[in-house]
């Protein structure tokens, strides 16, 4: 068996010395107690667990009982969080679980005596491993250890009854294979195939959630890849599916098609990166399929005319789908929208580049065209000038404070209107390119716009 004994070092993580003493008060008081799940494949792996899971005999009454400040959070599924200060540890009693009606949650829970029946009810082998706190031995009833050396993902005993328990569980499936770099089982992947149009019945939060986990976790070509080989990505995303095939022109993308352009930003987004980064990365050419075009003559090449705006409309129907928030949808639309706008920057005027490089969480916009680049033509020089630009101009020249209001223009007779904003932005354009600098020149500038109009 594997062994933990050197983790059981004084300077333990706060969460996993949390974890130990609640192992511990379980036993003193006559109960089993392990560490289950996640947290001991990830030790096993050289990893830093993100959390720490108990499995104890003990109901959750009699768990509450031990830590009063306990939470029961599933009493029926037998769950209680123990919190400490910033720390928790969930607590779960042995189950079995009996239908999954819904495909999602178990018709019945029973408790469980054992370890043993608890762990055949898990997802997969990896994360049916079960250890002693205190020795840092392993109990492995099914096969856990084995599939961790031999780099697989297997499901724990029939995959097509997991699969239909909690049909979620085939893109995690994915997930743990991209992120470990693990192969999933020929039955497993069998039955992911087979099941895979049942994804559509999960919900799209759920879904969300385990999409932005593959594209963050630092293998998002890899778990992509993989949701095309499954066939979860066409029912999954089928905007980003129909990007397989479709030609580029060559003198601008000689990397090949939409979708090996997308594979190849996503192979390098980091893991941890922000979500919003990752999605618009994914998006950004989502418009290309649907308005793919032929040359039509020997001197015409392919083009997507209106490729951005059509994929502003899909990508927000793809968020709306899939419920993002607001804020979240916002920045996805920004990414897919602007990310044609950095071909001109270097010839743009001074005041439309302000208004670029001003926009919200601009360093996803410049990363999001970095990695555009990377994988295309490879040249980096508008990334590098639009880099420098924002280093050599101090934020008050990108954002200086307005100059006048519209109180200003009602102060000069005008009428709210078409022409307010007009004026305001031709203020604004004059301050940006560094032709005026304080109130008086702005209101000189509005006095010979209204003359210029006057003459009209």
């Amino acid at each position: 068996m594997f062994s933990d004994r050197g983790n059981q070092a004084h300077n333990l993580p706060m969460s996993r010395d949390l974890a130990n003493r609640i192992c511990e008060a379980l036993r003193r008081n006559g109960r089993q107690a392990l560490l289950a799940g996640g947290c001991v494949r990830d030790l096993l792996l050289g990893r830093e667990p993100s959390d720490y899971d108990v499995a104890t005999d003990a109901t959750p009454d009699q768990v509450l009982a031990l830590f009063p400040r306990g939470i029961a959070v599933g009493a029926q599924f037998g769950v209680v969080i123990v919190p400490e200060g910033e720390d928790k540890v969930e607590v779960a009693t042995f189950r079995s679980d009996v239908g999954y009606s819904d495909g999602r949650h178990p018709d019945q829970v029973r408790f469980a005596r054992t370890p043993e029946e608890d762990v055949q009810r898990r997802d997969f082998t990896i994360n049916g491993l079960l250890m002693r706190a205190d020795s840092g031995d392993v109990l492995d009833f099914v096969g856990g250890q084995a599939d961790l050396r031999a780099h697989l993902i297997r499901a724990v005993g029939d995959p097509d009854r997991r699969f239909a328990e909690d049909r979620l569980r085939m893109m995690r499936a994915v997930r743990f294979a991209a992120r470990f770099n693990f192969a999933i089982e020929p039955s497993t992947m069998s039955a992911i195939r087979a099941h895979a149009p049942q994804i559509v019945q999960v919900s799209r939060e759920r879904v969300r959630d385990e999409c932005t986990k593959i594209l963050t976790e630092g293998a998002a070509r890899h778990g992509f890849e993989l949701l095309d080989e499954t066939g979860l990505l066409g029912f999954v995303l089928p905007e980003v599916a129909a990007m397989r095939g479709v030609p580029q022109p060559p003198e601008f993308h000689p990397e090949g098609d939409v979708w090996i352009h997308t594979r190849l930003m996503l192979e390098k987004l980091p893991a941890g990166c922000s979500h919003t980064l990752a999605w618009g990365v994914l998006l950004h050419d989502v418009g290309k399929p649907p308005t793919f075009k032929r040359p039509t003559s020997p001197d015409d090449r392919i083009r997507f005319d209106g490729h951005v705006e059509i994929g502003v409309r899909m990508a927000e129907e793809i968020c709306q789908r899939l419920r993002f928030s607001n804020d979240d949808t916002l920045q996805i639309l920004a990414l897919v929208a602007n990310h044609m706008r950095f071909k001109d920057a270097v010839e743009m005027r001074l005041s439309t580049l302000k208004r670029l490089v001003r926009q919200p969480r601009f360093e996803e916009h410049l990363e999001l065209h970095r990695l555009d680049c990377l994988s295309s033509h490879g040249n980096l020089d508008t990334y590098s000038f639009v880099r420098n630009f924002l280093r050599d101009t101090p934020p008050e020249k990108v954002r200086p404070l307005r100059l006048i209001t519209g109180d200003d223009l009602k102060g000069l007779g005008l009428s709210p209107g078409p022409q307010f904003r007009e004026l305001l932005q031709a203020v604004e354009d004059a301050q940006l390119e560094g032709q005026i600098s304080d109130r008086s020149d702005a209101l000189a500038l509005v006095r010979r716009h209204m003359q210029e109009r006057s003459r009209r």
